[in-house]
């Protein structure tokens, strides 16, 4: 059975959307015919996608909460509402826990979980009023097992099942969803800095390393009506790739 997704008159925000998973989903979702807003810190990024259909961009620090504010509420002045709110935004630096200055642990849950929460805060209010809205953040497989060196960023992803399925039991009455997926392993810019050398080896050699364009459908659905859940999680982190590789 074939999935076609219809995205017309849809407003969707991505943040982190100018690279990787964020990206893909941007531009299947202007496709689609949504209207994407792609929310990032990376510029040149964002300025590669200024020509691409139905793609405007914004630059937003998620960690700065009055910055979350201002920006996702212009955004919901200038195109009358948001449908769709994708978190994508996060670090995922290595570092020994007890090596790791407290400044950096800081960075990452600031970025990673509150940035999720601020995001969260600024657009809600207008989903419930509309009786309508899909909220995705992002987990991981590293939340249940940890790895060594990402105990920050472990952390954070943890976190982020514990708040994302009790703040949609807040919202649920408001038919407004807030679900999680775990994209799994997949070779983005940030996941090769991260995972260089032998972790890289052992990614490939166990449950693969997939392609952001994997991800999509996951959460083209969670973004859809026909996604009619809360409170779940989608786990990629034993997945196909979207193409047949074999010959």
């Amino acid at each position: 059975m074939r999935a076609r997704f219809e995205g017309d008159g849809d407003v969707i925000v991505v943040t982190g959307g100018a690279n990787g998973i964020g990206r893909a989903l941007a531009r299947a979702a202007a496709q689609a015919g949504a209207r994407v807003v792609i929310c990032d810190v990376d510029e040149a990024a964002m300025a590669a996608l200024s020509d691409v259909s139905g793609i405007s961009t914004r630059r937003l620090d998620v960690a700065d909460r009055a910055q979350v504010f201002a920006v996702l509420g212009e955004v919901e002045r200038r195109f009358g509402k948001i449908d769709g709110l994708v978190c994508a935004a996060a670090i995922q630096p290595r570092s020994l826990v007890h090596e790791m200055e407290a400044a950096a642990w800081e960075r990452v849950l600031r970025i990673n979980l509150d940035g999720v929460v601020w995001c969260y805060q600024a657009v809600v209010a207008g989903m419930i009023t509309r009786r309508r809205g899909s909220i995705v953040a992002f987990t991981s497989g590293l939340a249940h097992q940890g790895w060594p060196g990402a105990s920050a960023y472990a952390a954070s992803k943890a976190a982020l099942i514990a708040f994302g399925k009790s703040a949609a039991k807040e919202i649920a009455k408001h038919r407004v969803r807030f679900n999680l997926i775990a994209p799994g392993v997949i070779d983005t810019s940030q996941y090769r800095a991260a995972n260089a050398g032998a972790d890289d080896a052992h990614w490939r050699a166990s449950v693969g390393v997939g392609q952001a364009q994997d991800t999509v459908g996951p959460l083209m659905f969670l973004l859809s009506d026909a996604a009619t859940m809360t409170a779940s999680i989608i786990s990629r982190d034993l997945a196909y790739p979207a193409q047949d590789g074999e010959a």
